[in-house]
């Protein structure tokens, strides 16, 4: 009996080295549900912006990246927005202010309210949620009313905002998610 346990145990601890040395999104470090590219956010339709321009006050305020991916501000009129990172974005705006505007514009940039996210699929109550930073699949499958009883709970497939298709990941406890993401919780086969 000792010599079963022992074989079975020796046999499921080289199932899970195998499967984490195979697994990009077991790997230790590794930001499973999310690529290294992907991890810095990019702006898009619908996210809200608290731009500050020093010493200018009636040029700072609170601004929404419009359908089209601008920013429209006061005296410089749009900015490009989407799929540019905070900093980038920063840069754009201090350029444009810089073009016959201010003398050295230093400008700051912070994300009030992040575009919702989506879930569909095998969850009780499917819809848009409000985006929170950090937040997992397993956040999302909760806000959502958890799974439904066809459930396949092992895997998801996710949609990032502006990518051409969904692509499946693990679903474990640090699978996260974006703004703007779609997901999809797949029903189970028996």
């Amino acid at each position: 009996m000792k010599f079963m346990l022992k074989l079975l145990a020796a046999t499921f601890a080289a199932a899970v080295i195998a499967a984490c040395a195979t697994t990009p999104s077991a790997q230790p470090g590794a930001d499973s549900g999310a690529t290294r590219d992907e991890v810095r956010y990019r702006l898009g339709a619908g996210d809200e912006l608290r731009l500050i321009v020093f010493d200018e006050e009636e040029l700072s305020g609170e601004f929404m990246v419009g359908g089209a991916g601008t920013v429209a501000l006061p005296l410089i009129g749009d900015v490009e927005a989407e799929g540019l990172t905070l900093v980038q974005f920063q840069e754009a705006v201090e350029q444009k202010l810089a073009n016959g505007y201010l003398n050295d514009p230093r400008v700051s940039v912070e994300v009030l309210n992040y575009r919702p996210y989506f879930i569909l699929g095998e969850v009780n109550t499917p819809g848009e949620y409000p985006y929170r930073e950090g937040l997992t699949v397993l956040n999302a499958v909760a806000t959502a009313e958890g799974f439904s009883y066809r459930a396949d709970s092992k895997r998801v497939f996710i949609k990032r905002g502006g990518a051409d298709g969904e692509r499946e990941y693990q679903l474990t406890p640090e699978t996260r998610i974006q703004p703007g993401d779609t997901i999809r919780i797949p029903e189970r086969f028996f």
